[in-house]
């Protein structure tokens, strides 16, 4: 095999032909020709990409490879490693966008020919587009030889979805690979911090944007994404140089505005010294202690105190500010305890006489990285000459929009109440405040001793559980729910006699396998879809929505190789993550959403199967137990392995009715929890802030 031939895992193997890994296994003790590892480890084995293309399309075990699935392959199984493959990979797009025609010829040459001339035309690209000193290395000639095929294979992926949508793919593809190598920032709060940063600007008003600390260059692609204003030039400084290139390259192809990228640490080694930028967003590593304190003791930066060693975001909050042009508008997104904590009080204090930082805004909980706290909004703005006369503060708590349901962000509910507030205060100096959600206040009235930022320190409480009113209806939907769950509950099943025992014993069984196999059902993975238009792509069926019996809540990515799989009604939706015994019949109301990650769609033949009793037989314990695989620590299902026994359709029908009653009563019982949870912690509310009486 050649040194430069990319490979596979088992995993990758069950991806391209859509089966489980359990399968995979299969396939290698039974078939004597199915290819030899070449690398990996005996565990954990790897396997050459193209022979085992070549293999499955003997076999018949797949037709032809969707392209952005061949291709994203090549990226994982680089030998250079899956970084190297993506910037390798983002040139090529890079030279495709700027110069097509010029790429056309290219595409003509041989490989050994491509490897010459390639390398130049990259570099000539990458430099008019980003500028010099930008931190993309392009292929050499050995590179461009050794990845020829993922070079080829790129740009054909970029005929049919453009060169944004095609890297986006890709990208996306790697960050969800490897969720625990970097700190994102999700496109929902990205979005919400270039809202209000952009939201004092006129529409006419072309802009300069900064992230000191870009990542992957998520928030500066929101800014150029989120509203109607023109983006003139964007700059990203990043400190990890893999990810500045990654960044560099992901901008470059989102738009047509000036990109300037430089690797390096923005607090130790500035690259935009003389910036004067309209806006900066941020998301600045939390918590660190080596950020510099000993070497930028007298820094010019540190305009309103010293940042401590533990005081790393302060300096965050600084530099960002210095970067700034006056008036202009800075959003970090900030952990809680930097509005807390008592080393930072001097700071946070001179931020707020000088008018500086405008807006405290705390997120709910599982907004971003780290999930586990509610983050915090720091809204700030370069003061004029004239400093504001009695400066205001405002204060927004979004934690209550999210109470109900803290596994599903209601994001529209979160963004509309903060940009209300926040354009309310920009505008005239004030907001009109709601009990537990958004106050704005005089400076003087939190610079105490502590200096204590959080919101929800200074919001009147909101009322108990919404009012007495509010607590009476759901005291009603409670008993209503309650009495519709006692006449759902099932009676217990009659023994079996001796008889029908002996007949169920000796049921002949089949799997979802063999009745695939048969036309009987399709079975379809879910995951591999995306929309190249977000504003009319359908919601997304989650893991957790079929677990929780919820209504589609997930979004698509944008750019994808292929359409997403729709859900139809009756169709049965199988979680294949985790320890869950759960199997959902689609209904007319989440019928077209698409088919999320960590699914399986079973579609069967209203002539041949019932899909109630489908559902049903699956979700056996004893069923999903045997169709399992265990991998470290966590559990796959195999749902061709589920069984199901061979009855007439009039038997399987009856099943299906009784299956269908026991799934109303497990929506009705989640119902009464979920109202029984609301009325006992408004009363405890109620009780405890005096709303409400002991009587």
């Amino acid at each position: 095999m050649p040194e430069n031939a990319a490979e596979v895992t088992a995993a990758g193997i069950a991806r391209l032909a859509g089966v489980g890994r359990a399968a995979v296994s299969n396939w290698r003790r039974r078939h004597d020709d199915f290819p030899k590892p070449v690398g990996g480890t005996e565990t954990s084995p790897t396997f050459a990409l193209s022979a085992i293309e070549r293999w499955l399309r003997d076999q018949g075990k797949v037709g032809e490879i969707p392209l952005g699935e061949r291709v994203w392959q090549q990226i994982a199984g680089h030998p250079a490693g899956a970084v190297t493959a993506l910037r390798h990979a983002g040139c090529v797009l890079v030279l495709v966008r700027e110069q097509p025609a010029e790429w056309a010829v290219l595409a003509e040459l041989t490989d050994p020919e491509l490897a010459e001339v390639l390398p130049p035309a990259l570099d000539t690209a990458l430099t008019t587009r980003l500028g010099n000193r930008h931190p993309v290395i392009p292929p050499s000639p050995v590179e461009v030889a050794a990845s020829s095929l993922l070079l080829r294979g790129t740009a054909e992926l970029a005929t049919g979805l453009g060169t944004r949508s095609a890297y986006e793919f890709l990208l996306g593809r790697h960050l969800d690979a490897n969720p625990r190598q970097y700190t994102l920032t999700p496109s929902a709060p990205a979005e919400l911090m270039a809202a209000i940063a952009e939201s004092g600007l006129d529409r006419d008003d072309v802009r300069t944007v900064f992230d000191p600390a870009s990542g992957t260059g998520s928030l500066l692609r929101a800014a150029d994404t989120s509203g109607p204003l023109h983006t003139r030039a964007v700059f990203a400084q990043e400190a990890d140089p893999d990810l500045a290139a990654l960044s560099a390259l992901r901008l470059a192809l989102h738009s047509t505005a000036q990109v300037r990228v430089r690797a390096g640490d923005s607090l130790r080694a500035d690259a935009f010294s003389e910036l004067e930028a309209d806006i900066v967003l941020c998301h600045p590593p939390f918590n660190e202690r080596n950020w510099g304190h000993d070497e930028l003791a007298y820094d010019p930066r540190w305009e309103y105190g010293y940042p401590a060693r533990t005081e790393s975001e302060l300096a965050w909050v600084q530099h960002a500010l210095a970067r700034l042009r006056t008036g202009g508008t800075a959003v970090l997104l900030m952990p809680p305890a930097a509005a807390s904590r008592r080393s930072g009080r001097r700071i946070r204090a001179d931020l707020l006489r000088h008018g500086a930082l405008r807006a405290v805004i705390a997120l709910p909980a599982g907004a971003a990285p780290p999930y586990g706290i509610p983050l915090h909004l720091w809204v700030l703005r370069r003061p004029t000459a004239q400093p504001l006369p009695a400066p205001h503060l405002l204060l927004i708590d979004t934690a209550d929009l999210a109470a109900t349901n803290r596994d599903q962000l209601p994001w529209q509910a979160v963004r509309t109440a903060v940009l209300e507030a926040w354009q309310d205060f920009d505008r005239t100096g004030a907001a009109k405040g709601r009990p537990g959600v958004c106050r704005s206040l005089p400076v003087i009235e939190v610079l105490d001793d502590d200096v204590d930022l959080a919101p929800a320190r200074h919001l009147p409480p909101p009322t108990a559980g919404g009012g007495a009113a509010e607590l009476a209806e759901v005291h009603a939907r409670l008993t209503t729910a309650l009495r519709r769950t006692s006449g759902l509950a099932p009676d217990p099943a009659r023994p079996l006699t001796s008889v029908e025992a002996a007949i169920s014993g000796r049921w002949s069984t089949t799997t979802v396998g063999e009745l695939a196999r048969a036309g009987a059902l399709v079975v379809r993975a879910g995951g591999s879809g995306a929309s190249p238009d977000p504003a009319g792509a359908p919601p997304v069926l989650t893991d957790h929505d079929v677990i929780a019996g919820s209504e589609p809540s997930g979004t698509l990515p944008e750019g994808a190789a292929e359409e997403p799989i729709r859900v139809e009604e009756g169709d049965v939706v199988v979680p294949v993550l985790g320890d869950v015994t759960v199997a959902r019949v689609i209904d007319a109301a989440s019928a077209g959403a698409a088919l999320g990650r960590g699914l399986h769609l079973l579609r069967p033949d209203p002539a041949t199967l019932d899909p109630w009793f489908l559902a049903g037989f699956l979700r056996g314990t004893a069923n999903q137990r045997q169709a399992s695989s265990y991998a470290s620590t966590s559990t796959r299902l195999d749902v061709r392995r589920l069984q199901l026994p061979r009855i007439p359709l009039a038997d399987q029908r009856r099943y299906g009715r009784r299956f269908k009653s026991l799934a109303a009563f497990e929506e009705s019982l989640r119902l009464a929890a979920r109202l029984g949870e609301q009325l006992v912690q408004g009363l405890y509310d109620g009780l405890t802030d005096g709303t409400a009486r002991p009587e």
